[in-house]
């Protein structure tokens, strides 16, 4: 493959240009080789790591989760229980995301439901609002 310029690698990659700089600046990317215009080149294997990087933040993982599986692809012959822990710790925090907004949905369910249509001075949904108390589930 040719070596490309970062608004093509943008386009390809679907990251777009200043988080690609981003990525760069904190060592996600390496730094591609420059054309003799000192512009940036980049290669497939840019554009394969690029994708990772998107696909890795689409999914909810942080920058130093995607450093460390990063690390563990640029060396592949070893034991994949490190990535298994990180992808196991995200889904964690996925399902306690999931009981949080599920509470929420339950209390915003309640608040439309409770309100009379009246004004505003006898709204469920503002008096709510108003005192964290009258919630009934506080673990959102």
């Amino acid at each position: 493959m040719k070596k490309i310029t970062i608004g093509e690698a943008a386009r390809k990659s679907g990251v777009k240009v200043p988080t690609i700089r981003y990525y760069e600046g904190i060592g996600l990317l390496a730094a591609p080789s420059r054309s003799e215009g000192n512009q940036r080149a980049y290669e497939q294997t840019d554009l394969d790591r690029l994708t990772f990087i998107r696909h890795a933040r689409e999914l909810g993982f942080e920058i130093d989760a995607i450093r460390a599986l990063l690390t563990l692809q640029d060396d592949p012959h070893q034991s994949c229980a490190s990535a298994d822990a990180i992808a196991k710790a995200r889904l964690v925090e996925v399902e306690q995301r999931i009981r949080s907004l599920t509470a929420l949905k339950a209390e915003l369910e309640m608040m439309v439901e409770g309100c009379g249509h009246g004004r505003v001075d006898q709204c469920r949904v503002i008096e709510v609002l108003a005192d964290h108390g009258q919630c009934a589930h506080h673990g959102h």
